[in-house]
């Protein structure tokens, strides 16, 4: 942007990120995620399926990007549970990146006896 208006652009995009980034507004965000957690409990019993789902999921990203205690506790659980921490970041990757990860696993090669699936096991020497 040039021109006269510049600053006052500058100045109320640095409002808003001083805004966010305040203390009060983290503890309003924690709380208001916190909230929206067992709200999404009854909003999936009143409306169609996923709706519920899509509350929790929010209500649970407002706590994890605000509170550290809740992120040391949810990396602590995914650590000790793999297997739900797969299914855990694969729901929260984006679309488009989920793809790319599935396409960058690189097929097994049949001209490499280390990764040929068809090979018998190599003795260890």
């Amino acid at each position: 942007m040039s021109g006269p208006y510049r600053s006052q652009a500058m100045s109320r995009i640095g409002f808003l990120d001083a805004l966010v980034r305040s203390e009060p507004f983290r503890v309003f965000q924690i709380i208001l995620g916190a909230l929206l957690i067992p709200v999404a409990g009854i909003v999936g019993l009143v409306t169609p399926p996923g709706v519920g789902l899509i509350v929790a999921g929010a209500g649970v990203a407002l706590v994890l990007r605000n509170s550290r205690w809740a992120r040391r506790r949810y990396l602590f659980h995914t650590r000790r549970h793999p297997r739900v921490r797969k299914a855990v970041d694969l729901g929260l990757m984006r679309r488009r990146r989920r793809r790319r990860t599935v396409a960058a696993e690189p097929p097994a090669s049949l001209t490499n006896p280390a990764s040929d699936p068809t090979s018998p096991p190599m003795p260890q020497v």
